[in-house]
């Protein structure tokens, strides 16, 4: 045993020094780093490591001290979070796959590894930290509690008994230190991690001190028969005074594979596990436990809730019942064999071992209440012990902890999102009562959740950080609602001490109404009922009454006092009443400005604690009076306060204190005084006389005044105030008395000219006594000032006036309205001039009458009575409107009934005046609809419909309907035509149209509007467009004709330049004017929000297609949406093309024609073509839409590529154009017009001065050169005549190809469509193909063996014994390979074996595949393992050649693993699309002729077997007999005819292979009956049946060659009548036979006759011995020629591109599939990636390519392409040959597509390349996209993994040939057999394990192998 003072030498050797002191500045530093942070949170501490990942916390009890576990680090704290000391505990050189080991060598694979602490615990008695890592396979030391740098205890040598902790980070253990008499035990459970761990159980005792410390040498351990059966995940393990708990997950053997929650118990003093009792435990609906804590007689579980397990719930299970469950399950397995009353299992002894419940004495578990040697053991109890749930939380939950306080139980839960959960737990509910978060966001908080000794604060863990968060933050609540609101059942209100408490802390807790709790009935905050008085005037001291309900009870020497803000007054108490006096004056603060009181706080105090507080108002008198200047003595009595008014002093006071003598009026609140209250002041109570006053005129003015005798004896002299604009002006007054207590104040006489800007001015007076005593104004008192002038502009004005004015028309020099006296008597004009009428309106009406005519003027008329009958229009009446009526100046009047065409003046004749007359005539008029026009609509509305006809401007009220509707007029109306827009109308039909003029209404009922169903758009091309627009859209629907003027929009975001310099606010729908025509919509025009609207309007070609121009976009905007109006109805371009957005494109660049400059003319040859260079021309055109002139003439565009534009020029130089003199070059792209400048067509030279005999010498020569030229032109047009026609031939040919090809594929397409639409129609009812699960695993496994290669093979007479023992060894040899050690020391000396070859690693994997396949966990482990050592392989080599092939074991594993995890994927996502392509390749195919012999096809993708002669066929469709009676049988049953497209070239067995398909289209392949087994028959007629065969007599022979009989051969019309019927005689052997060699490719079938030599088979060409090539060199000219009228046979290379046209779309949608992120990627390929992202990491790999080419050759490689090439794998279907060549072209172009090197393309790639180039660049990006989405999505966790894995491996738990499997597999152990027992001998693990001799106990079961032992 180490000493405490010992160090281990090879510990120091690898890792950084542990056990020396820190220095005192390295450890200053360090406390520096690690100090924790202040936090906001009061009573909060935090202990920080941000790099350093924490794992597990303990805490001393006694001491306080908390320790921290964590990777590579354990941290001694304080209770208060500071660091005391550190220790270092790693990295460590280490392997999990190696026992711990002193010299590097013994471990190669060995490497710095981080050691992350996995168990921590403390021992009290020996004071020592128990600490278990990851590393040296869980091995643990002991350290002092003191300081945990020093270590006591480190095995230098551990044994395999010494291995504690699980050795891989993301398997939890659990333990426990259990006291007993002699010495202290440990209890640890752990789950199954590592390599080595097959032989460490999952619970064990073991031993704390002693010579093997942490050994289980002599105590108990959990036998199980094999861990990875179960699997067991530890939550928690906790113990009270008698026994100690396991929390765990499991699942069961076999026959329960899911996984259940269990908890097991164990007697503390049992240190052999005889007592081991588990049960399940269940929260009712709920997932599995994910943690636990045991509270007292409670144990709470969190469970994992809601779909996928993100929620979670609390359940509670009470001890008792706990107990009792095992107690029961105890019971019933000691003393019943388990069973329950009822005869059920209840009770078992689970984990494989050999122990049964038995039958004991009765007596037996009270005689052995913890179990001994004879009791079964470990008994598991089947029956659940069931919880409903308490609470549910939207997180799931990590951490449960739990008090016992003040008689409550409160739950603290740590959620996997770093937030705490406070939790009242009462009766059967929980309550969250408080949420915080703790650590960092995202950051799981640890299981580890620990309560210190005294219970008031809680540790929190998360990953970083440990936190003190206390359990109840009582102080942080101020006040006691507060306190309460919170309802914290922890804390409460302490009264008396003025806090909120824990019930422990508040001294008097015990009494009533001292501490108040929130969860008590009518617990409520001590408060002030009432006040008695409620305020107190500020001047004098007195008494106030508090009523306090519930008021605490004090101690007879303790008293309450009262305090006015700062003054305090001893407060007498009685009862629920407390007097209190108040302060003296000095003592109360001042006023507030403008206010007459002061509010200050009243709190009843307890020493210096407020028990209950409110507002008390001290109030000041003489104030009040200040606050209501004009009613001063009003306000003073009216007051809420107690003041009371002297009227001779006008001083408001409190109390009587009026000066002596002086009368008081006192407060309204007084009672028994006479005079009190407002009425009692005195005060102003309105005028004595008229309010008007005249303005100019001298007026004298009189106010009655009440309550004046106040002022009796005083002496009088009173003051009228008025207060005008700008001035306030004082007018002595007296008083006369009247009777009783009221008076008159007259006012002196006076003139009053202020300015006046409006009639009438109120002008606001009171009265004083003396210059400054104000009389009150009992309410607000005005005179009204007047001006006649003001408002009266006429004499109809003036006169209307109201009388008591006095105003008068007056002719005194300027006429004018003025008030009577200041008129002089002559002046005034009683009647006043004759009406004048200004204008009229309108000036139409209909003869109905009814039309509002509105008549403005002056002198209309005083009142209303004056022109009630005075009004005439055309000499006929008009009805004044009494409410339209306005004096003087407007007359409104309803015209009555004349006939059509009256006209005449409007007539106003007022009593005896001259009538006035107006200067225009008013017309009666007709108003007559004619038409509409359009004459239909969109039901949607929209549309604006134009009403024609005569007289429509008639009236100005005009308002138009469509069916009840309104139609909103567009202004203005016209006088033949009326516009309006349609509205919205329910259901299409037709609909009146109504027209009314005022009251006069016209209808159309001749021709209605017709609502139209909405139009719909189903398809608009192109989708893209040059910014500038103008590019044609061909947009197809339904009932377009319905809209009238269709728009095509877009909406533009655009910045405020764009928007300034192109649009300006305007309105949509410009004002029209009458006679001009309907203006085009502006090009752009401004919308909210920053955006413009750029439009085009379309042209209606039909009701089926619109052309619409794409409208032009300014540069810098940026498209946001492109949609179609029509009418009301808007439509998203996306929605009507299909889903394609339409996209703008920069407008093109082009290059001038001459390289001179674009001024210079371009020199242009005439018949030479124009090659014009530029940039991104083909983006957003196509060649037909370009239009290229030269002057007036075109330039046909040839070809246009996206840098080059050729067009062939005019012969001749055309004419210019626009009256130049230059041949301008203009290209038109749209409404793109680019100018290239001038171009010069070249013409011969002029012919200078030359001499003339010169020129006649020239001449004659020129003669006779151009005859000896005619001559050799002669002999070679003879010739070349006939190649010219053969090149245009050719070229016309192209050409025409060249066209045909884009029609022939859009026709094949819409064909296709209409077939997989049908085909989809009947996959709903017969479903997809897919083959079972066995027969797609074997395949999978096993490719190239046909049906199962692993039959089990017949048993011999008397074998029967011999083949149990057999099967016995093979089930040992089952059992075997569940040593992860046994079979990777298998694997890889099988691997390193000679002789061992490729095929046989391949079979092996798959044998190993069958037979782990119910252990997938297992089978992973083992292929993650496998990868990591093939990394490490590869990595020193060449990284990216891993995974390439399958030379490995383990790269099949691969394989198979996929093909296991992604079967769900293939049936439900990628399956259907897969499906569809290889339905649609074998259609397209069938659609053409095959030929049988030479496999050759019309319709293919892969160029070798392309049918490039021009084959005549005919489509024939042929009628199948099918049915009982089909068969020429004797029957009832009813024969059904099916239709099969066949072709009139389809040889016979083609035939019958496509009604095959055809007939049994629903049925599985492998479920019909065979092609050879079935004759074709023609039927014709009742008795005419022929037998068709491939051969027969009639078959054409001739030269060696005989031809396949064919429906053509035959002469089977279109429709005839098939049967097939069985074969009776087997003589189309040849047919047979030719059947099955023929597709192999070029091998032409050879006859032998016994006449004839050797004869070949054809179809529908003659294979030829010799290559064409090599044909055509040997041949002459002459004999070439003829050929040439032949086609060439490259043209037909053009059908590949029509085939891959046409299957586009299924290659895209089966791509899509297997790269698309849209759904949930599986999570085996997530698992994958991870991990080889993580080998990638831990080999230091950088090279994203190497990565990519790992994932590629993985996944994509190994398992996508074999499906794409293999449908067969997959569905239960027959692949041809032509079909399986199409596929390979395919998965040709998806391995392209996953590459990362460029994919370069030229005239020597091969066709199939050439035939996908432009869409593997596409494809690429999608394969980067999946990579990446799939990096960047949240990890696949282990559990995840794990339970998917369980899920598929109950798939094959059935399989047949599971032991065939294991025979075949020991046949290749067998081989090796001693090279094998060599390595599993040689490994030291091995040997302790003893797996050699398990194996050799293998063999003598297996083959009576005689072994050593």
């Amino acid at each position: 045993m180490c000493r405490a003072d010992q160090e281990n030498p090879l510990l120091l050797h690898f890792m950084a020094p542990v056990m020396v002191r820190w220095p005192p500045f390295s450890l200053c530093l360090l406390l520096l780093l690690l100090s924790p942070p202040p936090l906001p949170l009061t009573g909060a501490r935090r202990f920080s490591a941000p790099n350093t990942t924490l794992n597990h916390l303990a805490l001393a009890a006694g001491r306080g001290t908390l320790y921290v576990g964590a990777v590579n680090r354990l941290f001694q704290l304080s209770p208060e979070l500071q660091l005391e000391a550190t220790a270092v505990t790693g990295p460590v050189i280490d392997s999990p796959d190696c026992v711990p080991f002193r010299d590097p060598a013994e471990c190669p694979q060995a490497q710095l590894t981080d050691n992350a602490n996995q168990l921590l615990l403390v021992s009290s008695r020996t004071q020592e930290l128990v600490a278990c890592g990851q590393v040296r396979q869980g091995v643990c030391e002991t350290r002092r509690l003191g300081d945990v740098a020093e270590v006591l205890y480190q095995a230098e040598d551990p044994g395999d008994g010494q291995f504690v902790a699980a050795n891989t980070p993301g398997v939890a253990t659990v333990g426990l230190v259990v006291p007993s008499p002699s010495r202290d035990l440990l209890l640890v459970a752990r789950g199954l991690a590592g390599k080595l761990s097959a032989g460490v159980p999952p619970l064990a005792v073991r031993q704390l001190a002693g010579p093997q410390p942490f050994s289980s040498e002599g105590l108990g351990r959990l036998v199980v028969g094999d861990f990875s059966d179960y699997n067991n995940s530890y939550v928690g393990a906790f113990a009270d005074n008698h026994s100690a708990y396991f929390v765990f997950r499991r699942r069961g053997a076999r026959a329960q594979a899911e996984y259940r929650s269990y908890v097991a118990r164990v007697c503390l003093g049992d240190a052999n596990l005889y007592s081991y009792v588990e049960v399940p435990l269940a929260c009712q609906g709920q997932g599995l436990i994910q943690a636990a804590f045991l509270a007292p007689g409670t144990l709470l579980g969190a469970f994992a809730a809601g779909p996928r397990g993100t929620q979670a719930a609390l359940c509670a299970f009470p001890m008792v019942e706990l107990g009792a469950s095992m107690e029961q399950a105890r019971r019933l397995c000691y003393t019943a064999g388990g069973r329950g009353p009822s005869g059920a299992e209840e009770a078992t002894v689970e984990y494989g071992v050999t122990s049964r419940c038995v039958t004991l004495p009765l007596d037996s578990p009270e005689s052995y209440p913890c179990g001994d040697e004879h009791t079964p053991s470990p008994i598991a109890g089947r029956q659940p012990l069931e919880a409903q749930p308490l609470l549910q939380l939207t997180q799931p939950v990590s951490a449960v902890a739990a008090l016992q306080a003040d008689g409550h139980m409160i739950a603290f839960l740590g959620d996997t999102q770093g937030q705490l959960h406070k939790v009242f737990l009462h009766g059967s509910q929980g309550q969250v009562y408080h949420s915080q978060q703790v650590g960092p966001l995202g950051s799981a908080i640890s299981p580890d959740l620990l309560l210190d000794s005294s219970g008031s604060h809680l540790y929190v863990l998360t990953a970083h950080q440990v936190d003190q968060i206390p359990v109840a933050a009582c102080p942080q609540f101020p006040d006691c609602a507060s306190c309460l609101q919170a309802q914290d059942p922890l804390c409460g209100w302490c009264v008396l001490q003025g806090r909120c408490t824990r019930k422990g802390q508040c001294r008097r807790a015990g009494q009533p109404n001292q501490w108040l709790w929130s969860y008590e009935e009518d617990s409520h905050c001590p408060h002030i009922q009432s006040l008695l008085p409620g305020h107190h005037p500020r001047q004098e001291q007195g008494q106030v009454t508090l009523s306090v309900p519930r008021l605490p009870t004090l101690a007879a020497d303790e008293y309450f006092h009262c305090a006015f803000g700062d003054y305090d007054s001893l407060a007498y108490v009685e009862g629920p009443h407390v007097a209190c006096v108040t302060p003296p004056q000095d003592q109360v603060p001042l006023n507030p400005p403008g206010t007459d009181h002061v509010t200050v706080p009243l709190a009843l105090m307890f020493e210096d604690v407020a028990v209950a507080a409110t507002n008390f108002s001290f109030y000041d008198c003489s104030a009040v009076r200040a606050l209501e200047v004009a009613a001063p003595c009003r306000a003073c009595v009216g007051s809420i306060w107690r003041c009371h008014w002297c009227p001779q002093s006008s001083h408001c006071v409190y109390g009587e204190h009026c000066p002596e003598g002086e009368r008081t009026i006192y407060s309204a609140q007084e009672v028994d005084v006479q005079a009190r209250g407002p009425g009692a002041c005195p005060q102003v109570e309105g005028l004595a006389g008229p309010h008007l006053v005249p303005v100019g005129w001298e007026s004298h003015l009189a106010l009655l005044v009440r309550n004046l005798q106040q002022f009796r004896g005083l002496p009088a002299s009173f003051h009228c105030w008025l207060e005008l604009p700008g001035e306030l002006r004082g007018l002595p007054a007296i008083l006369e008395e009247t009777a009783g207590d009221s008076g008159i104040i007259h006012c002196q006489a006076h003139q009053f000219h202020p300015s006046m800007s409006q009639r009438e001015l109120p002008v606001p007076i009171y009265v004083t006594q003396g210059k400054a005593q104000r009389l009150d104004n009992a309410r607000a008192v005005y005179v009204i000032l007047y001006d006649c002038a003001m408002g009266h502009p006429d004499c109809s004005h003036c006169q209307a006036a109201n009388g008591s004015l006095g105003c008068l028309w007056c002719a005194d020099g300027q006429p004018a309205c003025r008030y009577g006296p200041l008129c002089p008597p002559g002046a005034v004009e009683l009647l006043c001039p004759a009406p004048s009428i200004d204008a009229v309106e309108p000036l139409t009406g209909p003869p109905e009458g009814g039309l509002a005519l509105t008549i403005l003027g002056s002198n209309l008329g005083r009142t209303f009575t004056d022109v009630q009958y005075a009004v005439s229009v055309a000499s006929r009446p008009c009805n004044p409107e009494p409410s339209l009526y306005r004096t003087s100046a407007r007359i409104v009047c309803v015209t009555s009934p004349a006939p059509n065409g009256t006209t005449g003046p409007v007539r106003v004749a007022i009593k005896s005046q001259p009538p006035g007359i107006s200067s225009q005539h008013f017309t009666y008029q007709d108003p007559v609809l004619l038409s509409l026009n359009p004459r239909w609509g969109p039901q949607a509305g929209g549309t604006q419909l134009t009403i024609h006809g005569q007289h429509l401007q008639t009236g100005s009220n005009t308002s138009a309907f469509v069916g009840g509707q309104p139609c909103p007029i567009l202004e203005p109306v016209c006088p033949e035509a009326i516009v309006c827009r349609t509205r919205p109308q329910a259901v299409p039909g037709e609909a009146a149209v109504l027209v009314v003029f005022g009251h006069a209404q016209r209808s159309l009922l001749a021709s209605p509007f017709r609502y139209t169903a909405n139009p719909q758009l189903i398809a608009a091309e192109p989708s893209a467009s040059f910014r500038g627009g103008g590019r044609l859209i061909r947009v197809r629907g339904t009932g377009l004709d319905a809209a009238q003027r269709p728009l095509l929009s877009v909406w533009l975001e655009a910045d405020s330049s764009v928007q300034a310099s192109r649009t300006q606010p305007r309105d949509p729908e410009p004002r029209r004017s009458c006679g001009a025509p309907a203006a085009d919509p502006q090009a752009c025009i401004q919308l909210g929000g920053g955006l413009l609207q750029c439009s085009t309007v379309c042209s209606v070609n039909s009701s089926s297609l619109l052309l619409c121009w794409s409208p032009a976009v300014p540069d810098g905007a940026r498209p946001r949406r492109v949609f179609f109006t029509l009418d009301n109805v808007q439509v998203d371009f996306a929605s009507a093309s299909g889903g394609q957005g339409f996209l703008y494109q920069p407008n093109p660049r082009l290059a001038p024609l001459s390289h001179e400059g674009p001024a210079r003319p371009y020199r242009l040859k005439p018949g030479h073509i124009l090659d014009v260079e530029g940039e991104g021309l083909n983006l957003g055109i196509s060649k037909e839409e370009v239009r290229v002139y030269i002057g007036r003439g075109e330039c046909l565009v040839k070809t246009l590529t996206r840098t080059h534009l050729y067009c062939e020029p005019p012969l001749r130089a055309p004419q210019p154009a626009n009256g130049s003199t230059l041949l301008q070059f203009v290209v038109q792209m749209g409404n793109v017009r680019l100018a290239l400048g001038p171009v010069q067509y070249e013409a011969e030279p002029p012919l200078s001065a030359f001499p003339v005999e010169a020129q006649a010498g020239l001449g004659m020569g020129a003669a006779v050169l151009i005859a000896a030229v005619l001559l050799l032109t002669l002999m070679y047009r003879h010739k070349s005549k006939q190649a010219l026609r053969d090149y245009q031939k050719v070229l016309l040919q192209l050409e025409s190809l060249e066209t045909g090809v884009g029609d022939q594929c859009r026709k094949e397409f819409t064909d296709l469509m209409t077939e997989m639409t049908d085909l989809s129609s009947d996959l709903e009812a017969s479903g997809i193909p897919f083959l079972d699960y066995h027969t797609y695993a074997e395949r999978a496994f096993f490719p190239g063996h046909g049906g199962y290669p692993l039959q089990p093979q017949p048993e011999g007479p008397g074998e029967d014994g011999r083949c149990a023992t057999v099967r016995q060894g093979l089930t040992q040899l089952s059992n075997l390979l569940n040593s992860k050690l046994f079979l990777l020391t298998l694997i890889h000396t099988l691997e390193e074996q000679p002789s061992f070859s490729q095929r046989d690693r391949c079979h092996v994997a798959s044998l190993l595949s069958l037979a782990l396949h119910g252990k997938l966990e297992y089978l992973t482990d083992i292929m993650r393992t496998l990868l990591g050592d093939l990394a490490a392989h590869y990595v020193h080599r060449n990284p990216k050649l891993m995974l390439r092939r399958t030379e490995t074991m383990v790269e099949k594993l691969l394989t198979n693993w996929l093909s296991i995890c992604l079967y769900a994927f293939l049936r439900e996502v990628a399956g259907e699309p897969l499906y569809m392509l290889f339905r649609a390749i074998q259609y397209q195919v069938d659609k053409g002729p095959v030929d049988a012999v030479t496999g050759k096809a019309k319709r293919t993708l892969n160029d070798s077997r392309l049918l490039r002669e021009d084959v005549e066929f005919r489509p024939l469709t042929l009628m199948v007999l099918v049915g009982p009676r089909a068969g020429g049988a004797a029957g009832s049953g009813e024969v059904q005819r099916v239709p099969a497209r066949v072709l009139d070239t389809d040889t016979i067995t083609q035939v019958k292979e496509k009604v095959l398909d055809q007939v049994y289209k629903g049925t599985p392949f492998s479920q019909r009956p065979s092609v050879h087994a079935l004759d074709l028959e023609w039927r014709s007629g009742l008795a005419g049946h022929l037998t068709l065969s491939d051969e027969d007599l009639t078959s054409v022979t001739h030269n060696h060659w005989k031809r396949l009989n064919t429906l053509q051969h035959y002469k089977v019309p279109d429709g005839a009548t098939v049967g097939l019927v069985p074969q009776l005689h087997s003589g189309s052997a040849v047919s047979q036979s030719l059947a099955q060699s023929c597709p192999l490719g070029e091998n032409i079938p050879m006859l032998e006759d016994g006449e004839e030599g050797g004869v070949h088979l054809w179809h529908l060409v003659k294979a030829t011995e010799e290559p064409e090539e090599a044909k055509a060199r040997h041949s002459s000219l002459r004999e070439r020629e003829p050929a040439r009228a032949k086609a060439i046979p490259e043209i037909y290379l053009t059908r590949l591109l029509s085939m891959k046209g046409t299957l586009q779309k299924f290659v895209d949608d089966t791509f899509q599939a297997i790269l698309s992120v849209n759904r949930p990627v599986p999570i085996a390929v997530k698992y994958l990636f991870d991990l080889l992202d993580e080998l990638a990491e831990k080999h230091g790999i950088e090279d994203p390519g190497t990565l990519h080419i790992w994932k590629t050759n993985s996944l994509l490689l190994r398992f996508w392409v074999n499906a794409l090439k293999n449908p067969q794998l997959i569905f239960d279907v027959r692949v041809s040959d032509n079909v399986d060549a199409i596929l390979a072209v395919i998965a040709q172009t998806f391995i392209d597509s996953c590459t990362t090197s460029e994919h370069k393309v030229g005239r020597d790639s091969p066709v199939n390349k050439l035939l996908y180039a432009r869409e593997i660049p596409q494809y690429k990006q999608m394969v980067e996209r999946y990579y990446a989405d799939i990096h960047q999505s949240s990890p696949a966790s282990y559990q995840e993994m794990n339970s998917a894995l369980a899920e598929l491996s109950g798939n094959y738990t059935s399989a047949p040939h599971c032991l065939e499997a294991l025979q075949e597999l020991y046949s290749h152990i067998h081989r090796y057999y001693d090279q094998i027992i060599s390595a599993l001998e040689e490994d030291p693990v091995g040997q302790k394990l003893q797996l050699a001799c398990r194996l050799q106990q293998v063999a003598a079961l297996v083959e009576n192998k005689v072994t050593d032992l």
